[in-house]
């Protein structure tokens, strides 16, 4: 670090829609007004086929199996971080990984993101902070969302940050406390439909806007969400194939009736949240799907003149999560604050993740 008030990380991310891996170097300054960040150089690596195959089946490998896989993907990550920095020819402080998440499960007290940060720094050779959710899971909490400790020192200015991911989730100041929480599920979804297409996925939403809606499973998928509302629980890759996947997967549904579907269901579950807790928000939109077009535009319909979007530049929607992380890697190595109770419901806030290589 140049100074206490100076950091230059890499965050990395790597989310449920199976995109690809997230690299971000990001510098941070702490000044009297806050904290300043700048987004230099940043790539997504897009999985090989071979990797989507072993990251999507791995909830269902022996521990063995599972444990090999753990740090094969920290050798992955820790090349993929070596080569980003020698291509770039950077200096950098420290990695901040999020891994992969293979089991979410925080009612039966774990959450397992693989790719092993010891194999991450002895594949690179630069420090890394890892596991930022295990110890929030075991003080009582969700684990997640992580994120809204980044936007309430980060975008503060927005009533509202939107993270349009493989799962779509939220955070906002509410009388003076941050709350989040996941909405419904996103891209994992509208991909894996696409995929039945043999598409990575649906372009602009291009698909779902030539379909129409199906009233059965917009019913189906509005009684799993009403189930999930009561708790607000986290959404994890297990409810989804419990509870998503199968409705899905109905084939008497032309494909684009259930993306179209989807995408209706996925919008009127955001819409309604922002409208029951904000008048006149703006809603700073991230993630993948703020490039889905067609989603934005039904989001705003159902919005109406209650709420402003702001997309912002490509390398915010892009990377916003691993710029995150990155923050949060900072927040750890001062010993600060970096997961909030008021977010994840732990009996305490805690500053999580574990260090290698410092």
């Amino acid at each position: 670090m140049d100074s206490k008030n100076n950091y230059k990380v890499i965050g990395l991310m790597s989310g449920t829609s199976l995109d690809g891996l997230d690299i971000a170097y990001c510098k941070f300054n702490k000044t009297d007004k806050g904290w300043k960040y700048d987004i230099e150089k940043a790539v997504t690596i897009k999985y090989p086929a071979s990797w989507i195959d072993k990251l999507s089946s791995a909830q269902n490998l022996s521990g063995e199996e599972l444990i090999s896989l753990d740090i094969a993907y920290g050798k992955f990550l820790g090349k993929a971080c070596a080569d980003f920095i020698a291509k770039h020819k950077l200096k950098c402080d420290f990695i901040a990984s999020h891994g992969h998440t293979i089991f979410h499960q925080p009612a039966r007290g774990f959450t397992f993101q693989i790719g092993n940060g010891q194999a991450l720094h002895a594949a690179c050779g630069v420090p890394v902070v890892y596991d930022f959710r295990s110890l929030d899971v075991l003080l009582g909490g969700e684990g997640a969302p992580l994120v809204p400790a980044g936007d309430k020192f980060l975008f503060n200015e927005y009533d509202v940050c939107l993270n349009l991911g493989g799962i779509a989730n939220l955070s906002m100041d509410v009388k003076g406390k941050r709350i989040a929480y996941d909405v419904c599920f996103m891209n994992m979804g509208l991909n894996y439909l696409a995929s039945k297409a043999g598409k990575k996925y649906d372009a602009q939403g291009a698909m779902a806007g030539e379909g129409e809606v199906d009233t059965a499973l917009w019913k189906a998928l509005a009684k799993v969400y009403t189930g999930l509302r009561k708790k607000r629980p986290s959404l994890g890759r297990e409810i989804f194939e419990k509870q998503i996947k199968p409705l899905l997967d109905n084939e008497k549904i032309s494909l684009n009736d259930r993306l179209r579907t989807l995408t209706e269901s996925a919008a009127a579950e955001i819409a309604s949240v922002v409208l029951s807790t904000n008048e006149n928000a703006k809603i700073f939109c991230t993630g993948g799907g703020a490039f889905n077009s067609f989603f934005i535009l039904r989001l705003l319909e159902l919005c109406g003149d209650h709420a402003t979007l702001i997309i912002p530049e490509d390398d915010i929607i892009k990377f916003k999560e691993a710029l995150v992380f990155a923050f949060l890697g900072i927040l750890r190595v001062r010993n600060e604050v970096n997961c909030l109770s008021s977010v994840t419901h732990a009996s305490r806030n805690s500053s999580s993740g574990l260090v290698v290589g410092f």
